[in-house]
């Protein structure tokens, strides 16, 4: 794979399939064939992989969104701790150094915070490699505290309520009636990143929440999906089946009917100033439900239109961010949906712009399921 080629895969599916490709030399020796089958339950992650240490007793769908999170909070890439094709091999010395610091970070949190993750890689590294240990100069002179107090305080006065700003989003999309009328939903356009590379992508969506993107490469295409109870990714000759944390990331953005339900999603929401997107006044909504991630809401605060999606996959080290700005909103059939997303996580980002959209055509079921996995590879001598 082109370096190029497997820049845009990362981009698009982000760091967890690039990790996915990294460390496939790493799991543990594949099950001979004919052998016992292994019990039920979730593997862990010490039965997946070789030479798990830190980790041990995490499931093993969370080693890879766990390393995404190292990824970000370090700013570096698979190879910045791992041997290329030997990941179990502790060569390099920043490897041994991230098991100390995982320990340290647990220890911290089980002695100072119940328990409870508070602190996490990025409270040091905020995306450096070498922690800033000094308090840094700011070019511009701090506003004072009751100053600020004061301006929230009479900001938040005259907030609307979360019910009226998420009505007013259904409204302006089109009602729910119009949206319970979209029974498929197919878009093509062109997807842009690294630099103004271009390929063509396909999004096929299926009510109530089955959902594929297919970006087509030179060297094969790059597939995500949800099949409304189970997430997956692929390129050529990897699959990798989504954790239950990034499935609930991908059935919110396979719902078609998520202006109607998102008020059915969280127990509780809250309404703050979002700020400016694009020159667009927007209210922040945050949804929440307790032992969940929240999911952050930008509603523009002239048209009602969602500007803006947040939403967080837990791992056992800390919450991976995605962003989603949506732009360039048009109407079809008295639906308005957005013509422009990008899509952005820590290190990548990538802008998808639709050309042709068609309602209520027929899209195969099939084309939501995972393809078979990889044939098993007897185990090295």
């Amino acid at each position: 794979m082109n370096g190029n080629c497997q820049q845009l895969w990362i981009a698009v599916c982000g760091t967890s399939l690039g990790l996915l490709l990294a460390i496939a030399e790493g799991r543990a020796q594949s099950t001979v064939p004919n052998a016992p089958a292994a019990p039920a339950g979730p593997k862990l992650a010490e039965e997946e992989f070789k030479n798990i240490q830190a980790l041990k007793g995490i499931p093993a769908d969370q080693v890879i969104p766990s390393m995404q999170f190292i990824a970000a909070s370090l700013g570096v890439e698979c190879e910045y701790c791992h041997v290329a094709q030997a990941n179990e091999k502790d060569d390099k010395k920043p490897k041994v150094t991230a098991r100390k610091m995982i320990n340290m970070m647990m220890a911290i949190n089980k002695n100072n915070f119940d328990g409870h993750r508070e602190v996490t890689c990025y409270s040091c590294h905020r995306g450096s490699k070498d922690p800033v240990g000094t308090p840094i100069i700011a070019e511009e002179a701090p506003r004072p505290a009751a100053e600020e107090g004061k301006k929230l305080g009479e900001a938040k006065a005259t907030l609307p309520a979360a019910d009226q700003l998420l009505d007013k989003y259904l409204a302006a999309i089109g009602g729910s009636e119009a949206l319970q009328k979209v029974t498929s939903l197919v878009q093509k356009g062109t997807l842009t990143a690294f630099g103004g590379q271009h390929c063509p992508v396909e999004v096929y969506a299926k009510a109530p929440d089955k959902r594929v993107s297919i970006m087509h490469l030179q060297n094969g295409d790059s597939v995500t999906a949800f099949d409304g109870k189970q997430g997956w990714l692929s390129v050529p000759g990897r699959v990798h089946m989504m954790s239950a944390a990034e499935n609930d990331a991908a059935r919110i953005d396979a719902d078609l009917n998520f202006a109607a339900r998102v008020k059915t999603l969280y127990q509780k929401f809250s309404v703050d100033a979002g700020g400016k997107i694009e020159g667009h006044d927007t209210y922040l909504v945050v949804g929440r439900t307790e032992g969940k991630p929240p999911l952050r809401l930008y509603l523009d605060k002239e048209t009602g239109l969602l500007l803006r999606l947040i939403r967080y996959a837990e791992t056992p080290l800390g919450r991976n961010p995605t962003q989603i700005d949506y732009a360039d909103y048009r109407d079809a059939n008295g639906v308005k949906s957005p013509f422009r997303w990008t899509l952005a996580r820590p290190g990548n980002r990538f802008t998808i712009q639709v050309e042709q959209v068609q309602q209520n055509v027929p899209v195969d079921d099939a084309k939501f399921a995972a393809p078979p996995p990889s044939p098993a590879v007897a185990p090295r001598p």
